[in-house]
């Protein structure tokens, strides 16, 4: 598992000082025993007083990468003593609703994503105006500070795609067709704009429609079959990338499927030989530090990072890691 050098990650020291505020108590506090045994981080609740934390991002339906975002922030609500909710649209302006709502609720805290920032940046800006705490995950790291957020917690999208375009490149690759499965969503065209940096081949962009599968294998067939010279495709989602692998075979075609992020689909496609190499932004890592860091904010006055970004990825991922990543991905926390 390689990772760039620019992707450095400052996580030790807040799991240090939550294990820390966790067992400093002397009034005993809560006993409730984590139930999620096959989880990185068992054990008992803090006694710090129940808290509400809401998270709201631009998910599309089916899109399993989110089961793995909520399944980490759900670890650390257990551990927190927090209330939980996760609400999702894939439209800018529906995502501002379900902003307002947890507004209207009066939640302690906010975890958002800003795929499309525009759409969504007046509800971010009324939730720090009405005094919640904000951190935002995933996409729109370089809105986050100006809307009054925390910090951001995800990879460098334009890092991650360059890391992309030096490793097709390095594979020999001459032509790579980049599939974005979410128009509009600025952290995927960031990604092909990294690859097109980087690789010293020719890059086309496709546009496709990541909830409607057999649509989006159909066009990814159509193209491989229209241009028979690309060798690569690199798909910007976990589950694009099997309809990439359906289009390939049926399409007759001899490209490379290559992938941003990791499931279980992807390391059984990766022992199957038919995908290159994949893209690892640790999701469970960015749900889990957003909560954890809205309770630490609450109950310590923390922030983590400075402010700044704090890394969760790239880290490029190949079928040698697999003997690694499988029990994990079995679990759904990477």
């Amino acid at each position: 598992m390689r990772r760039p050098r620019t992707a450095i990650t400052a996580v030790v020291a807040l799991a240090a000082l939550a294990l820390t505020l966790g067992g400093c108590s002397s009034s005993g506090g809560r006993s409730s025993e984590d139930k999620g045994s096959g989880s990185p981080s068992g054990g008992k609740a803090v006694n710090t007083p129940r808290l509400k934390i809401a998270m709201v991002t631009h998910s599309g339906e089916g899109d399993t990468f989110w089961d793995i975002v909520q399944s980490g922030a759900k670890q650390a609500a257990a551990k927190d003593n927090v209330d939980f909710l996760y609400s999702a649209d894939k439209e800018g302006q529906q995502q501002a609703q379900l902003i307002q709502a947890a507004i209207d609720q009066k939640v302690d805290g906010l975890v958002v994503t800003l795929a499309k920032p525009e759409a969504v940046k007046d509800a971010v800006k009324k939730a720090v105006a009405a005094g919640i705490p904000v951190v935002t995950i995933n996409s729109g790291a370089d809105s986050s500070k100006a809307l009054g957020a925390l910090g951001h917690i995800g990879q460098d999208e334009g890092v991650a795609g360059q890391a992309v375009g030096d490793e097709l490149t390095a594979r020999g690759r001459k032509k790579v067709l980049c599939v974005i499965h979410e128009q509009g969503n600025v952290s995927l065209e960031q990604r092909c704009a990294g690859v097109k940096e980087t690789f010293k081949g020719t890059v086309e962009n496709l546009n496709v429609d990541g909830t409607n599968t057999p649509a989006s294998t159909s066009s990814i067939e159509a193209k491989l079959q229209s241009a028979k010279d690309i060798d690569a495709v690199v798909t910007l989602g976990a589950p694009m990338a099997a309809a990439a692998v359906r289009a390939k075979g049926d399409a007759k075609s001899s490209a490379e499927i290559d992938t941003f992020d990791l499931n279980a689909a992807v390391i059984k496609q990766f022992k199957a030989h038919r995908i290159g190499f994949a893209v690892d932004q640790q999701p469970y890592l960015q749900g889990y530090l957003a909560v954890d860091e809205l309770w630490l904010n609450k109950t310590n006055g923390d922030v983590i990072g400075g402010g700044r970004p704090v890394l969760t990825g790239p880290a490029i991922v190949t079928e040698k890691d697999v003997p690694t990543l499988e029990k994990y991905t079995a679990r759904g926390t990477r």
